[in-house]
């Protein structure tokens, strides 16, 4: 049986639908000979109990043997599932029980087939209750499938709750409780599984939004499905792998110089948001740009001189005076601490007449917005980075609308502004023109969540586009390294305490090729 920790092709739960139905047809096909046939109870059944005995073998895998396995079974197939890995712990003669949300009555005819392989091999059934004790073992959550949408109905919100608050070990199938496969939000509630085992295909809701925090682990299995059958479906998104983006960045001739590896400016850093301004500008360098300049408040000079000598600083007062610095560079960086100030918008009216190709973050982004400074930007060469709350400013929705879809608002700032679009967050999604799959990063952790994070990932996406990267890879090879190198420092010291800056010297090892 096909065991990966991950697929990085990701589909939508329509698509996954597809995927079963003509994996049920092939499995048809197979057992009578030919196609069109009528579809029987034992034939169909075939993939639930792959799915369960994959779920079981992985339960046994993680935890060992529990003192009692508990499994919460909904109406579907999603409880099929269920009712298999209580017959197979039966069957082993582990302490098993069943607590059903369903009667058989309203249970799909392949649930009730594997309900019914549950009785024969003597699990334990209990109709659920508030009193039921969950004081031990691991709970599987065989609850809700992929069809999931909308407000939780009782009881499965009351079982939920009481699945977290007992604290116990997880295991959720297929996909927790609660958690949409599309988006990555949520019902009201949903389960926190330390483990998710998924099947067929892994869905894009599992490592964006909520996704990564309550799936746990995720592990996936094929089911033994024919490669051919993957063929005729198109994912929807895809994890990036930061080995193969790797392949992309340039190799240096040895007789190599500067002029080589791109100018980039960084632009911002207005009154109190100088540090801004200089993480974009040092996470250039330490990306490997040829050459870095600043454009900041005059105030900010010194500071930043001392801090990173090899920056060319300049301080200007006015839009005027930036015009004749942006004759030299190659790659704009604007945003990092811009400001909303006159100031701020003179430097970002300067910047978007040059025609260069732009990293364009963090107040740039807002100005943008509000569609005065910059009333119809066609974002020709653009790469925007922004996080939620600046990604409902550019749609003029709110942050719970991006975060309810973060994949239609991904892609719908791409398709308003014609640029390459990063939306920043748990499982941070990259669209780009003319691409009808969504990237999804697979790095990054909570320590990410403290002030700084995104300029310095601004310096990197940008320094890789000054490099001759096109836009859509230095987008997605930047935000792999940013995270990655993240992942690094927290392993080696911590959640807690994360700076910004402390990114840097392991990004530069990544550059050079000790990944992770």
């Amino acid at each position: 049986m096909s065991h990966i920790v991950i697929q990085d092709a990701l589909y939508g739960a329509e698509s996954v639908r597809k995927l079963d139905q003509l994996a049920l047809d092939a499995l048809l096909t197979a057992s009578v000979g030919g196609p069109g046939a009528a579809p029987t109870n034992s034939s169909s059944i075939v993939l639930m109990k792959r799915a369960g005995r994959a779920a079981f073998n992985e339960l046994l895998e993680a935890f060992g043997t529990p003192s009692l396995i508990t499994v919460f079974c909904g109406s579907g197939n999603n409880a099929g599932d269920g009712y298999i890995v209580a017959t197979l712990a039966a069957e082993k003669s582990l302490a098993v029980r069943v607590v059903e949300l369903s009667t058989p009555a309203k249970l799909s005819a392949d649930a009730l087939t594997a309900r019914d392989y549950a009785v024969d091999a003597g699990v334990i059934f209990a109709p659920f209750n508030e009193s039921i004790d969950l004081s031990e073992g691991v709970v599987v959550d065989a609850l809700l499938g992929i069809g999931a949408s909308g407000p939780m109905r009782e009881p499965y919100g009351a079982a939920i709750e009481m699945i977290n608050q007992a604290a116990l070990p997880v295991l959720a199938i297929d996909l927790p409780s609660g958690l949409y496969a599309d988006s990555g939000a949520t019902a009201a509630v949903a389960i926190s599984a330390d483990i998710t085992v998924t099947f067929i295909a892994a869905k894009q809701g599992m490592f964006t939004g909520r996704g990564p925090a309550l799936c746990g682990e995720v592990i996936y299995h094929s089911l033994d499905v024919d490669e051919d059958i993957f063929q005729q479906v198109a994912p929807s998104a895809q994890l990036m792998d930061l080995h193969e983006l790797m392949e992309y960045l340039p190799l240096r001739d040895v007789d190599a110089y500067k002029n080589q590896f791109g100018h980039s400016m960084v632009i911002g850093g207005d009154h109190s948001f100088g540090g801004a301004a200089m993480m974009a500008a040092e996470a250039a360098l330490r990306t490997g740009s040829g050459l870095v300049s600043m454009a900041t408040r005059p105030v900010h000079v010194a500071g930043a001189l001392a801090r990173q000598p090899e920056v060319m600083v300049s301080g200007i007062i006015s839009g005027q005076e930036l015009e004749p610095l942006l004759d030299k560079p190659s790659v704009l960086i604007v945003g990092p601490g811009l400001g909303r100030s006159p100031w701020s918008e003179q430097l970002l009216q300067k910047a978007v007449a040059t025609g260069l190709p732009m990293l364009v973050d963090a107040d740039a982004l807002n100005i943008i917005a509000e569609g005065r400074v910059v009333p119809q930007p066609q974002g020709s060469g653009w790469i925007m980075t922004p996080h939620p709350a600046e990604a409902a400013r550019l749609l003029n929705v709110s942050v719970a609308e991006v975060q309810a879809d973060r994949f239609a608002a991904v892609r719908q700032i791409q398709e308003k502004y014609n640029a390459v679009v990063l939306l920043k967050g748990a499982g941070t999604l990259i669209a780009a023109p003319g691409d009808e799959v969504i990237a999804v990063c697979p790095y990054g952790n909570p320590g990410m969540a403290t002030g700084g994070m995104g300029d310095v990932l601004s310096g990197i996406v940008g320094a890789l586009l000054a490099q001759g990267l096109e836009a859509k890879l230095a987008a997605q090879l930047g935000c792999c390294l940013h995270s990655a190198a993240a992942d690094m420092a927290v392993e080696e010291q911590g959640v807690r305490g994360l700076t910004a800056t402390d990114l840097l010297g392991y990004l530069r090892k990544l550059l050079n090729g000790e990944l992770s």
